[in-house]
């Protein structure tokens, strides 16, 4: 088995969640300076497009590829249901130079499952299977991971996790819920325990990851004891928090002035995405001090990052060290 830079992470590891337009280069840019976790991904991309769509949507897709250095390691979430195309997507990761592969295997996204892909190929553990192989095919070095869920409509953690242990995967990051649940219910951690254990049954090499409901590395590691896996993923949590893996608690000045920063690497790096994106953003940012209403519902009218600055500065007045 192929384990690349995972054999290299600490024990236990922090890992950030691939999340659909908020996990984009801009934001990945600012988490690695201020915060970086012990590895990174990009958001999910649609494997099939960047094979088979024309070159402008090619184009648009590879941007979603874009990192920087200060990202390593970082890794390329890729999904579809063809093992023809995750064999070519796959060589595409080497040649744009991913240091690994993982495999969207638990997004409930109707869009995503019609192509029988992200959710709906825990339904098709053979399918799983040989897409998995294909992509392995096309890594050449990279080690090839795994996100998934629990189950589909039920807990099926026995039969589909020997499923894909089977494979050699470097790794399998366990999303605790099923893909009915959606984020709806409580994460269930008593299934990522689970979840090592099969893991030390049927392959125990392949590093295990929880996600679901952290919100911060002091939970994390908590949950690392309870469960016995090799590390966690943190996702909603990073919202407007790119100190999260750090454990430091910034000022309001550091706050703003990194929404502004943020807001700029936005702009300059994905000229190709709606600016309403960064609202999303903003919400987690703008909140929990005096005046933040205010500030918050003029930042989410801004049109551009000018505009953003603008804002802060004024609010931020005398300082004027935001612009």
């Amino acid at each position: 088995m192929n384990r690349g830079f995972w054999a290299t992470l600490p024990n236990p590891f922090f890992v950030l969640a691939p999340m659909a337009d908020v996990t984009d280069a801009a934001f990945r840019r600012v988490i690695a300076k201020y915060g970086k976790p012990h590895a990174m991904w990009t958001e999910f991309v649609s494997a099939d497009g960047l094979i088979l769509a024309p070159e402008e949507g090619k184009r648009k897709l590879l941007a979603d590829l874009m990192y920087s250095e200060t990202e390593r390691p970082i890794v390329a979430q890729f999904f579809t249901s063809r093992p023809e195309i995750m064999e070519k997507v796959a060589a595409l990761a080497v040649e744009l130079g991913f240091d690994g592969i993982d495999i969207n295997m638990g997004c409930p996204d109707k869009s995503i499952e019609k192509q029988k892909a992200g959710a709906a190929l825990i339904k098709d553990p053979k399918r799983a299977q040989e897409v998995i192989a294909a992509a392995k095919r096309g890594a050449g070095d990279l080690p090839v991971s795994v996100k998934t869920r629990i189950g589909y409509n039920k807990d099926e953690l026995d039969t589909w996790l020997p499923a894909l242990l089977e494979t050699g995967l470097a790794a399998l990051t366990i999303h605790a819920r099923t893909r009915k649940e959606m984020s709806a219910v409580p994460a269930h951690w008593d299934a990522v325990a689970r979840a090592v254990m099969l893991r030390n049954k049927h392959a125990p090499e392949t590093f295990i990851l929880g996600n679901g409901d952290v919100k911060d590395i002091i939970e994390a590691r908590t949950r690392i004891e309870e469960t016995g896996c090799d590390g966690v993923m943190l996702g909603r949590a990073i919202f407007g928090n790119p100190w999260l893996f750090t454990e430091k608690t910034p000022e309001l000045a550091d706050r703003l002035s990194v929404m502004v920063e943020h807001t700029k690497l936005f702009e300059e790096l994905l000229p190709h995405k709606s600016f309403a994106i960064m609202k999303k953003h903003y919400k987690a940012y703008v909140k929990d001090f005096d005046g933040a209403a205010e500030l918050r519902a003029e930042v989410m009218n801004a049109k551009n990052a000018s505009e953003v600055a603008s804002l802060v500065d004024t609010f931020c007045l005398p300082r004027s060290d935001f612009a």
